[in-house]
């Protein structure tokens, strides 16, 4: 089944993938030449987050979401802080939303 994946990294930075096999994906990671450039760099990696989806496409599609996400909001994600989330978000009108301040609740 397809996943998305948070690995940390040796120097504490975080890797977002996607994958149909999280324990062998992470292996890779680790191993001297079939991870990504950035882990084969920056080993030993550990899986600290992941979540399955229902299609690969779904998948990949947060997996881009969550890459362009700040280390704190990927921090809440992997510690389970769903509430936090919103109030990490980088653009104001994503904190006004979820505060009811948004353009639904003004309809």
């Amino acid at each position: 089944m397809p996943f998305t994946y948070i690995l940390r990294c040796s120097d504490g930075s975080y890797y977002v993938g996607s994958t149909w096999d999280v324990e062998a994906r992470v292996w890779q990671h680790n191993s001297p030449d079939q991870g990504a450039l950035y882990t084969r760099h920056r080993q030993p990696v550990e899986l600290v987050w992941c979540c399955w989806y229902d299609s690969i496409e779904q998948a990949y599609l947060f997996e881009k979401q969550v890459q362009g996400w700040s280390r704190a909001k990927r921090e809440a994600l992997i510690s389970g802080d769903f509430g936090g989330l919103p109030d990490l978000a980088s653009r104001p009108s994503v904190r006004r939303r979820e505060e009811g301040g948004g353009f639904e609740a003004r309809r």
